[in-house]
């Protein structure tokens, strides 16, 4: 078996991952989408946030986690352009986010709405990851 060598981009991934937090941070704000969220999950918007800080913080440590498998892939890939690091984040959007994930909401009688807002954001965020991992090197 052929060893492969590669080096990751370390700070790419950490700005990718501050990237995505950010854009969570936007997307799930009332300026964004979440009020709209916060209805179809059933939070009040009265009801204060619990566990907020550590889902604050777990979030980030899971954008790092997915940015690091990403650079990966994309590195893998020999993807070196904005456009094909794209290519490669929405393949995995469509792969791993969105085929097992729609059938669950239909399943569970979710509205499409909800998955829309939620795998939206992850939508957007791949893309966006992929590109900046692939122009990073």
């Amino acid at each position: 078996m052929p060893h492969i060598s590669f080096q990751l981009n370390h700070l790419a991934i950490l700005v990718v991952a501050v990237i995505l937090w950010l854009l969570g941070a936007l997307w799930y704000s009332p300026a964004g989408f979440g009020k709209k969220w916060m209805v179809m999950v059933g939070i009040s918007k009265d009801a204060k946030p619990k566990g907020m800080m550590l889902g604050m913080v777990s979030s980030f440590i899971c954008n790092v986690v997915l940015a690091f498998v990403l650079d990966h892939l994309i590195v893998w890939a020999n993807a070196y352009t904005f456009k094909w690091g794209a290519f490669i984040g929405s393949l995995v959007w469509i792969g791993f986010f969105a085929t097992p994930s729609l059938p669950q909401y239909i399943y569970e009688g979710r509205p499409f709405k909800l998955f829309a807002i939620n795998y939206g954001y992850w939508f957007l965020g791949l893309i966006i990851a992929g590109g900046v991992l692939a122009i990073w090197r």
